[in-house]
């Protein structure tokens, strides 16, 4: 057993870097006795080194050049919050080749360069750790490797993007629109400066496709992930959640359609039934409902962001590497995917659709006809009237994605409808039963 210091490198020191730092220094003796020797931060690479960030750490150990750090050789664990594919992809491999075991909170380098990282891995002995990478502080990775590595696991649905639930929350809440969400979910922290990768769903597909590598044991590139993100969303569409009984949240779905081979993977806003265990996640919290063949519903729900709760969650895959050396193990054998597209066909999925209209008793008819001409059964149907303009609001039966396209491009053509329909998908209560 190896009870030297385990040197420790941290690359960035932003939001949940500086916590990571802070941890590093104030619960050292609390680490110390979990993983059974004393650990050392043996630097921190920041792109400047002059500015200061109140952390009182040794001026020695700030550097601007994180390559020169993860090739000095003595480094155990390399922590990695850069954040992008490169240069982070470059440095994990490089901490690997030195014999570094890497713990990464980076879910879009996961999501593009998960194999290529995991092979790596096994090939130089090490261990490769992500845990905060997906869901924050919710311990949600382990358990889908390991606690559930025996069963056979067929859905999973989540809300795994803060920023976006906390946006729909709020507009949920006060009735108002997705621009004064933003601007509010900016001005709280909630949002990046360009909250792009939130609002469009990439985020949140990065997410699925490391999700799927653990839980289905396949690679599935993310541009196949079906992606819709929330910027469509409207006071109306919140409106009639809210009459329906439901709420509209940012919705991720990895299943294995009924008679498919292959997973589907989407992302979405969905109008989800309040006695769903998705309905009532506030704020920036996250929450996945995991259904496994043997275990059931498993619900992992909590911190989904923020500085220290991710920070918690780097530094629990920080203890566990660190203990893995102190007993001398090896790193896991790599991954064995299967390359699967996420573009399975055949989804199914029930909608609420907003059609608006020059007349709602004259259009009925001729709006439902056109579905059920393309295929899109109608399970009711209602009239509605907002800041002066007509609406038919119809509930659709199962309807496979691709026949809901056409039927809505041939009701957009429709004499009598006065602009594109709007189509959510809805998420009912029974779905996790």
């Amino acid at each position: 057993m190896n009870t030297a210091p385990l040197k420790v490198a941290v690359l960035g020191c932003g939001v949940v870097g500086t916590e990571v730092v802070r941890r590093l220094h104030s619960s050292a003796p609390d680490l110390a006795a979990r993983i059974g020797a004393p650990v050392e931060l043996a630097g921190v690479a920041v792109r400047d080194t002059r500015r200061p960030r109140g952390l009182g750490l040794d001026p020695g150990l700030w550097t601007d050049d994180p390559l020169a750090l993860v090739k000095r050789g003595d480094i155990d664990i390399v922590v990695e919050l850069l954040g992008g594919t490169e240069p982070a992809r470059s440095l994990a491999v490089a901490a690997m080749e030195q014999g570094a075991s890497v713990v990464s909170a980076n879910k879009a380098l996961l999501a593009e360069h998960g194999p290529l990282l995991h092979e790596s891995a096994a090939r130089h002995g090490v261990d490769l750790l992500y845990e905060a990478s997906v869901a924050g502080a919710v311990p949600l990775l382990r358990p889908l490797r390991d606690s559930l590595g025996g069963d056979r696991i067929t859905r999973i649905t989540g809300v795994v993007n803060g920023t976006t639930n906390y946006i729909l929350d709020r507009m949920t809440e006060t009735g108002g629109g997705f621009a004064a969400a933003l601007r509010e979910a900016v001005d709280h922290g909630y949002a990046e400066a360009d909250p792009t990768a939130d609002v469009e769903g990439l985020d949140a597909a990065a997410k699925a496709v490391v999700l799927a590598a653990l839980a289905f044991g396949v690679r599935v590139p993310p541009a196949d992930v079906r992606r819709e993100g929330i910027t469509g969303v409207t006071a109306a569409d919140v409106a009639d959640a809210r009459a329906l009984g439901r709420v509209v949240k940012p919705v991720t779905v990895l299943e294995r359609p009924t008679g498919r081979d292959g997973v589907l993977l989407r992302v979405h806003p969905a109008m989800v039934a309040r006695a769903h265990p998705l309905a009532e996640v506030r704020g920036a919290d996250n929450a996945v409902l995991v259904e496994a063949a043997d275990a059931g519903p498993l619900l992992f729900r909590g911190a989904g962001a923020g500085g220290v709760p991710t920070a918690g969650a780097v530094l629990g895959d920080v203890v566990a590497a660190a203990r893995r050396r102190v007993l001398g193990h090896r790193g896991a054998a790599p991954q064995t995917l299967v390359a699967r597209s996420g573009a399975v066909p055949g989804a199914r999925s029930r909608h609420h659709l907003r059609v608006p209209v020059t007349d709602t008793a004259a259009a009925l008819a001729d709006v439902a006809a056109a579905l059920r001409d393309g295929g899109v059964r109608v399970g009711g149907a209602h009239r509605r009237r907002a800041a002066g303009r007509e609406a038919l609001v119809l509930l659709t039966e199962d309807t496979d994605d691709a026949a809901l396209s056409s039927a809505l491009a041939a009701v957009a053509a429709l004499p009598c409808v006065s602009g594109a329909p709007r189509g959510m998908r809805l998420l009912d209560a029974e779905e996790h039963r």
